[in-house]
């Protein structure tokens, strides 16, 4: 019943989808090349290279060395690195290495088994240069003597194979053999006996040789010391000693102890212990007692490292004579390693959109003890998106469970628990780190329904009212978000060109100044765009304001200001105070406040007579009208809105008192002849400033001119009285060109006929009166100078001069 159970267990791994039954084998030379070419796995799996690659392959150990690697594109496995077998596999007599070939989508693996044969790369080795053999005289011929044999790490026909001794002599020889257990062993063979009076010592070499091509050997110095009879020699009471020892025992502690006993007496029969052969590590590992034949360990030991030790103990009497036996020492394993996690494959990041069941990762497992200290059990800690999956062998396939969301969990921390069997349990964790990358499943999200903006009118251009902001849960280009304009009903396009949105940023411009009387309010749709691929957008409404400026002045309806002559009101002389003469009527084109109008009374013929409401423009007597008060009254009144700064018009009109309505038409006639004087008066006034000017510019050019032509007088100065400077200045005055007092310089050069005066800078008002005063003559040149002329001394000389007071006024 058990044998059918396991029957259909075999049955039941051999038809998994994830193992081949069958491993690969090779085999390959130790110490090839690296890149040396072992086989061609796709070829021998019955894989297209091809599906190498597609499926990822890749190789893993169980001890995590890569000792090979794989070529996908041809599907050919080569030597990673330089291959030792004697360093991979000891003295075993076959060293294959065991790895797998891992393959996903779907998840496979193959068993691949590449034995590393043996070359011929290790000379023999003996453990010492010199061997020392102390033998009693007379021994008989035949008498054998243990021999050290050399080491040779290699194996089979390279290990040893024969011994010889060199130069040949007549008293010894060397036999090999192996022995029924296995073991082999030399030994040096007495052929004739000793004689100690003949010859004290001798000596040769003992030649070691193997079996490989060409032929390696090595060889020791033997020392025969002839000694006196000692004819008994140690015999110990086992061939062979087994001891075992836990791998966590201290220092120093006892593993057996071995014991020789000889027949002999006295010195011939003191025996002393020494390892004789030593094999790997044994000479660091273990120490063995000279007297009492205690082996005890040296530091301590790893089962993981070394399970077994192989020592060989020689026990030597007094006389020389010895014996050899064989010691065990077999590591008893104990939990002192935890599992090992080995990560095969690990995709990250893994997009959001990954449907349940995709493999995130692969591992294996794995514990160095042995028996239940090396069982393993993988759990994977509390995690709703992921679970474990068992593979193949100890291999765990990590996998989704749900749907992920990079938005709601961007980054899972999976921790892993392998936790062995041995007492007490020892546990190993693994973190995981899987980052979610973003898929574009997010639109953009504005932070309001809608945005509204004001602007006040007469804007400078590109003005900023305002910015939209938008929001996107992606990470990267798919969070990039950009703004653009849209009509706000389908109907319109293009949108409004008075509006610009920043693409970057979606800060609001109005491009161009606009006018609340013309528009209002204005309403575009705004687009947020991602950078994703396909792109995701969301719209949002954008209602800009435009806010009232006080730019318009009141405009008055009634009375009209354009008709001439000006509107005229009939007011009776028996009216009462309060009496309506007329009403104002205006209105502003802005709103709000900027449209609220009061009026004034800015100019009126009468302050006293008339009235004005400040809110409503009616126009009333504030007392009664008397005899005292002028026929014709003009009012002028001010209409002055409410912005800031406020803005006003005048309205003016004029009003008749009369006494009853048969004056009407003598008043209106008069008020427009009245009128018609006014206007004649305004272009009077008009023109005598145009003559005045006129006037003023010729002077100047006149006194330009003279200046500039006395400059080139040369000669003396001829003084001049005032008597003769009267005719010009009065000619000068009475063309109204001296509203101050001058002095005057005249220059008059010996023999010419012209004379030229010059203007000098106006003397200040307050500084008195200067006389005339004589200079100095030199030669034909007299040089004068002249006080101040005023206008009261020049009037009097010339009867048509216009006096100072009548130049004042003019």
């Amino acid at each position: 019943m058990a044998l059918a159970r396991q029957v259909l267990c075999l049955s039941a791994f051999l038809s998994l989808p994830h193992a081949r039954s069958q491993p690969l084998r090779y085999s390959v030379a130790e110490e090839g090349e690296s890149g040396s070419v072992v086989g061609n796995v796709a070829e021998d799996a019955g894989l297209a290279p091809a599906q190498l690659s597609a499926r990822r392959a890749r190789l893993a150990s169980e001890d995590g060395r890569q000792h090979f690697r794989l070529e996908r594109g041809i599907g050919r496995l080569l030597v990673a690195e330089r291959l030792d077998r004697e360093e991979l596999c000891g003295q075993a007599a076959t060293c294959t290495l065991p790895f797998e070939l891992v393959l996903v989508n779907p998840l496979q693996f193959l068993r691949v088994e590449v034995t590393v044969e043996d070359i011929n790369d290790h000379a023999p080795v003996f453990p010492e240069e010199q061997i020392t053999f102390k033998i009693p005289e007379r021994n008989d011929p035949g008498s054998r003597f243990p021999l050290v044999g050399a080491q040779d790490l290699d194996i089979g026909s390279n290990s040893i194979q024969a011994y010889s001794i060199s130069p040949d002599n007549e008293y010894f020889n060397v036999s090999f053999g192996i022995r029924s257990n296995g073991d082999k062993y030399a030994e040096l063979v007495l052929e004739k006996s000793l004689d100690r009076e003949e010859q004290l010592e001798m000596g040769f070499r003992l030649i070691a040789m193997d079996g490989g091509s060409p032929p390696r050997s090595g060889t020791t110095q033997i020392h025969i010391i002839v000694l006196d009879v000692n004819d008994n020699a140690p015999v110990f009471t086992q061939d062979r000693y087994v001891g075992k020892v836990l791998e966590n025992a201290p220092e120093g502690s006892v593993v057996l102890s071995v014991v020789a006993t000889d027949l002999d007496v006295g010195p011939n029969g003191d025996i002393s212990y020494q390892f004789s052969q030593v094999v790997s590590q044994s000479d660091s590992a273990f120490v063995i007692d000279h007297v009492s034949g205690e082996i005890k360990i040296t530091k301590p030991l790893d089962f993981e490292a070394a399970e077994r030790y192989e020592l060989s103990v020689q026990a030597t009497d007094g006389g020389g004579l010895s014996a050899i036996c064989k010691v065990l020492v077999e590591v008893v394993d104990v939990n002192d390693n935890a599992p090992e996690l080995v990560v095969s494959t690990f995709s990250n990041p893994l997009p959001e959109n990954t449907l349940p069941g995709t493999v995130a990762a692969v591992f294996n497992v794995r514990d160095r003890d042995a028996g239940a200290n090396g069982k393993i059990s993988c759990a994977l800690e509390d995690q709703l998106s992921f679970s474990l999956r068992p593979a193949y062998k100890n291999y765990y396939e990590l996998v989704t469970v749900s749907t992920l969301d990079r938005e709601e969990t961007a980054q899972y921390i999976l921790i892993v628990t392998a936790t062995d069997a041995g007492s007490p349990p020892l546990t190993t964790t693994q973190t995981f780190t899987v980052d979610i990358s973003d898929v574009n499943d997010n639109s953009p999200v504005f932070s309001q329904i809608s945005y509204t903006m004001y602007v006040r009118e007469n804007n400078v251009p590109t003005v900023l009212v305002g910015a939209v902001s938008a929001a996107d849960a992606d990470t990267g280009s798919n969070a990039k978000v950009t703004y653009s304009l849209l009509p706000a009903h389908p109907t319109e396009q293009p949108p409004c060109s008075c509006i610009s949105v920043n693409s970057e940023n979606g800060d609001v411009f109005v491009l161009r100044p606009l006018d609340y009387e013309q528009v209002k309010q204005i309403e575009v749709l705004v687009s947020a765009s991602d950078a994703g691929s396909p792109a995701l957008s969301s719209n949002v409404t954008v209602h800009l304001v435009v806010v009232d400026e006080n730019d318009n002045a009141p405009l008055v309806l009634y009375p009209s200001q354009d008709s001439s002559p000006l509107s005229c009101e009939l007011v009776p002389m028996s009216a009462e105070a309060g009496y309506l003469v007329t009403k104002v009527v205006a209105v502003d084109a802005d709103s709000g406040q900027n449209s609220w109008l009061s009026y004034h009374l800015l100019k009126v013929t009468d302050p006293g007579l008339f009235v004005v409401g400040a809110q409503s423009g009616e126009v009333r007597l504030r007392r009664p009208v008397t005899e005292r008060d002028a026929v014709k009254q003009k009012l002028i009144v001010l209409v002055r809105d409410n912005g800031q700064p406020p803005l006003s018009a005048t309205a003016s009109l004029s009003a008749l008192l009369i006494n009853d309505f048969s004056d009407v038409r003598i008043t209106h006639s008069s008020l427009a002849m009245e009128d018609e004087g006014d206007s004649l008066t305004m272009y009077l006034i008009i023109s005598l400033v145009f003559v005045s000017l006129f006037f003023l510019a010729s002077m100047a050019a006149f006194v330009t001119h003279k200046v500039c032509k006395g400059k080139e007088l040369k000669g003396g100065h001829v003084l001049y009285g005032a008597g003769n400077l009267q005719g010009g200045l009065a000619d000068a005055v009475a063309a109204g060109t001296l509203p101050h007092p001058y002095c005057y310089e005249i220059s008059l050069t010996t023999g010419s006929g012209n004379s030229e005066f010059k203007f000098l800078k106006p003397i200040l008002p307050s500084l008195p009166p200067q006389h005339c005063t004589t200079g100095g003559v030199t030669g034909d040149e007299q040089d004068f100078t002249c006080g101040s002329i005023t206008l009261e001394d020049l009037a009097p000389a010339h009867p048509g001069v216009l006096s100072a007071e009548q130049f004042n006024s003019l």
